[in-house]
């Protein structure tokens, strides 16, 4: 694609611009920001990832995951900032999800251990946990706050922070691994996923293409169960003291 067919594309940018100028709904300096940003954003990833895929560097390569891994942590910590320690908590989580996926597919050796396999399906599974972590820790929060009278009733008969917390922590758990559930329920059929559609645009046969795809949506899957349990389970204790009472939420 060349630059000037790049260009056109801005027309998707316009229409939602001149809708929300006409609806009065205030967003075009926002929707005018995420363009510029991702734009930057993108461009920058390119020409970096590039250089790494072009020295086959593991050095660069973890680095990479890295600054991956920081960024998603300090996205989603802002939906937990009145959690004790969550910065840590979602670095945990996320190098958990990290290197279980791949310990599975390089210890399998499903896929080749080079930057390009690497890097990119890092991106997709931090990603997805960190969306998966932000959406657990809005449910968490509501639900501890809906039902605190219920959680102390428990704690005052005789009841373990643990026992307190159950309902409202497999619930959390829960509504965040939903979306990841359904979406797969329908793929192929509602929607041709990006990896898939990207191989497919790029010449590859559509049945490596769909080959490579359910190894994503299982990945997904996985990812999806850990990030929400970790997290949940590092979360919870932080909402008692040293005498089993529940206390509010501290600053991280």
């Amino acid at each position: 694609m060349s630059y000037t067919s790049l260009s056109l594309t801005l027309i998707f940018v316009l229409i939602p611009f001149i809708l929300s100028k006409t609806l009065k709904l205030g967003l075009e300096r926002d929707t005018i920001i995420a363009t510029v940003r991702s734009v930057i954003q993108l461009l920058a990833v390119g020409y970096l990832l590039h250089f790494i895929f072009e020295s086959e560097s593991m050095l660069y390569m973890v680095l990479m995951i890295s600054l991956i891994i920081l960024a998603a942590t300090l996205n989603a910590r802002k939906k937990g900032e009145n959690i004790r320690g969550i910065t840590w908590k979602l670095i945990i989580t996320f190098m958990t999800v990290e290197a279980v996926v791949m310990g599975v597919l390089l210890g399998l050796q499903i896929m080749p251990a080079t930057p390009n396999y690497i890097i990119p399906i890092s991106g997709m599974m931090i990603g997805n946990s960190m969306v998966l972590s932000i959406l657990f820790l809005n449910r968490f929060k509501s639900e501890v706050e809906a039902n605190e009278h219920l959680i102390e009733l428990i704690l005052s008969l005789g009841g373990t922070p643990k026992q307190a917390i159950h309902q409202q922590l497999m619930n959390a758990i829960k509504a965040s691994m939903i979306p990841t559930i359904e979406s797969q329920k329908t793929i192929g059929l509602v929607q041709l996923p990006g990896i898939m559609s990207g191989q497919i645009i790029g010449g590859s046969s559509p049945i490596e293409a769909v080959q490579f795809q359910i190894l994503i949506i299982f990945a997904l899957l996985t990812c999806a169960t850990l990030s929400s349990t970790i997290l949940g389970f590092l979360v919870y204790p932080t909402l008692f003291n040293n005498r089993m009472q529940k206390i509010k939420m501290g600053v991280n």
